[in-house]
């Protein structure tokens, strides 16, 4: 299993080439310029999402944040899973989202939330699709996307032309 900065696992890859590893790298730039030139609105609509994972090192600190003991928050609120990782056992809504839509630990939240949609596998891995295959289209490719959310309103709006912008970035096969 190959593993792309640390914490997006690649299924079915035991190892990912340098070419691969830079394309990714553009697409991952591509889906980071959403975050940071379109921040989060709080609708909290991605709060209702089925899979938020925790990584093992944020355990501590999303304790602390929500004033639950480290043992209770482990064994009441998470389930390990087998890659080392943490799904949290409520959502749709998360734990944490409070009744104002905002999220009551929005500093210390899981980094799967600071980075939805813009950086998770799935939308990543559509726009390094699309990056590297010139026939594939990119809308169609995240048609999985809610189009309701002012973050993938922005985000379907705008992609076709964030992808040939920087398709003169990516290694050739």
């Amino acid at each position: 299993m190959a593993v792309y900065r640390g914490k997006y696992i690649l299924q079915g890859l035991g190892t990912i080439t340098p070419q691969m590893e830079h394309n990714l790298d553009v697409a991952y730039e591509i889906c980071m310029s959403y975050k940071d030139g379109f921040p989060c609105e709080m609708c909290g609509r991605c709060c209702h999402q089925p899979n938020i994972m925790v990584r093992a090192e944020e355990v501590d600190r999303i304790s602390a944040a929500a004033g639950i003991p480290l043992y209770n928050f482990i064994t009441e609120c998470l389930v390990p899973q087998p890659d080392g990782m943490f799904l949290m056992r409520r959502t749709k809504p998360c734990m944490f989202l409070g009744e104002d839509n905002r999220c009551t630990i929005w500093k210390d939240r899981p980094e799967i939330c600071d980075e939805f949609p813009y950086a998770v596998s799935m939308f990543m891995s559509r726009v390094y699709l699309a990056l590297t295959n010139p026939d594939a289209d990119i809308l169609e490719l995240i048609d999985y996307m809610d189009d309701g959310w002012p973050c993938t309103g922005v985000i379907k709006s705008t992609i076709r032309d964030r992808i040939e912008e920087r398709r003169g970035d990516i290694a050739p096969a």
